[in-house]
């Protein structure tokens, strides 16, 4: 294998982030050198509107055949636009609630017809992680439940309805991210779990996604001490080599989480963790948003040092490029769906869940939106009930906040909005003071309803989408169906 074939090779792996709305000259020259491609983040201004990355992507591909790569999850991990305004899909939480893989299966196609309309072919989803600690900081709703089997029978139709619309899925985070309570942005968490139990909990809803078809799995930076000895899933042969090629027979590409984060590379950097996750068997190396072209260069210099040194094996990157090469033939000879976002809608108004008899109301309810501090990969995607509220008011989650807001209520219904109440003690104390005064109050949780305060009446959307909040709108009575607001 000559210079130029190994070095066509390596960048072959390569997905980095990039910066706007137009193609940069140094990510044109990669693309025309052979660039595997790119991920396309909401945070860098990739996405000023779904017609902005369309022309984006067509832009990118004169100067190449890349994939381009999104985490559009629906739900409270959106890039599609719904960064703006929130998604018009709930999210896996909500589906799992429902509890019909047909739905997921029609919100997935619609999702995935929208990808393909902009030019995205390889989507960063589903999460297919069966979250088992309520304290996870990352996963939540991203999750369809804390049940595998549940959680496997909606792997399987996400997958199967994203890649009706001609779009690749890649299930993620291998080999689970769900029963963690640490995020892998900012370190490298925990799964203490052996090899039977991962059988019959992390690994069925992979199982399920492979048995599906996904074309593509996301490892996840996970350290399984019974597994990979303390390396990240995503550094270790055991995990991508031994137990999702041999153990799951995964065929397809295996792409790697973003390699900025600290549970990969924090100890070592991007190029070595690249080096080290094509060693343990990875096909296309996510860089991360912020990774442009001189993360791109140097982690290119260290593929090419090492397989020079005889660490990486020429024929480990020529398996990556074939791999590849069969997606993409595979992209080639689909077509695409129809885009159906009454489905969402539909899927988040099945979702819902009420404790208690609502009230009626005279005149229109103070809407007190508590503060929720989200996480990397949701991001600063707005949520709540504001939008179709007379009158809302932001709470930062204080007991001492409540007077003001009693009085601000007098005389009129009053509905307090939360998420993830159970991981905010600040949301907690300031809903049970004003509980104690107004116990007619109506508490809706837009996150994972795991804390419910007594007696109250209590409405679960399972998700902060923008979908979730109009279905909560209209059982309350602040919206008529369509979304218009009071």
């Amino acid at each position: 294998m000559t210079g130029g074939e190994i070095s066509r090779l390596a960048r072959g792996t390569l997905l980095p982030g990039f910066s706007g709305s137009t193609v940069p000259r140094w990510l044109r020259d990669e693309l025309e050198q052979g660039l595997g491609g790119v991920t396309v983040f909401a945070l860098n201004g990739n996405v000023p509107s779904p017609e902005g990355l369309a022309g984006l992507t067509a832009e990118m591909r004169k100067s190449g055949d890349p994939f381009v790569t999104i985490d559009e999850e629906g739900g409270d991990v959106t890039r599609l636009g719904g960064h703006l305004t929130g998604s018009p899909y709930p999210g896996n939480a909500a589906l799992g609630a429902v509890d019909d893989p047909e739905l997921t299966r029609r919100v997935y196609r619609s999702l995935g017809a929208e990808l393909a309309e902009v030019g995205v072919n390889l989507n960063f989803a589903p999460s297919v992680d069966v979250n088992t600690a309520d304290d996870n900081p990352v996963i939540g709703t991203r999750s369809f439940g804390p049940d595998a089997a549940l959680v496997a029978r909606h792997a399987a139709a996400a997958v199967a309805g994203t890649q009706e619309a001609g779009v690749a899925a890649c299930a993620k985070h291998f080999p689970g991210h769900g029963a963690t309570v640490e995020d892998s942005h900012l370190g490298v968490p925990i799964v203490d779990a052996d090899l039977a139990l991962l059988d019959r909990r992390e690994l069925v809803p992979f199982r399920a996604a492979i048995e599906a078809g996904t074309r593509a799995v996301m490892t996840g930076h996970l350290n399984l001490p019974q597994i990979t000895h303390g390396v990240p899933a995503t550094l270790s042969p055991e995990a991508i080599t031994g137990l999702l090629r041999e153990r799951l027979g995964h065929q397809g590409v295996i792409v790697t989480d973003a390699l900025d984060m600290r549970g990969a590379s924090g100890a070592i950097g991007i190029p070595e963790a690249s080096v080290r996750a094509l060693i343990a068997g990875a096909d296309l190396l996510c860089l991360g948003p912020h990774e442009h072209a001189d993360t791109v260069r140097a982690t290119f210099a260290a593929i090419d040092e090492a397989v020079r040194t005889g660490r990486l094996a020429p024929e480990r990157l020529a398996d990556a490029a074939e791999r590849t090469r069969r997606l993409k033939e595979w992209l080639a000879g689909h077509g695409a769906a129809r885009v159906d976002r009454a489905a969402g809608l539909d899927a988040a108004r099945r979702a819902l869940r009420v404790s208690g008899a609502l009230p009626g109301w005279d005149g229109s309810p103070l809407v007190v939106g508590l503060a929720s501090t989200g996480n990397i990969a949701v991001g600063p995607t707005p949520w709540g009930l504001a939008p179709w509220a007379s009158d809302a008011v932001h709470a930062a989650g204080t007991a001492e906040e409540a007077p003001g807001l009693l009085e601000r209520a007098k005389g009129r219904g009053l509905v307090i909005v939360l998420r993830d109440a159970h991981r905010h003690s600040g949301q907690r104390a300031l809903t049970t003071a004003l509980l104690t005064a107004r116990p007619d109050a109506v508490v809706v949780e837009m996150g994972l309803p795991v804390w419910r305060p007594e007696a109250a009446v209590h409405l679960a959307t399972y998700g902060a989408a923008q979908a979730n909040a109009q279905a909560a709108a209209e059982l309350l009575g602040l919206a008529g169906p369509g979304g218009a607001g009071a």
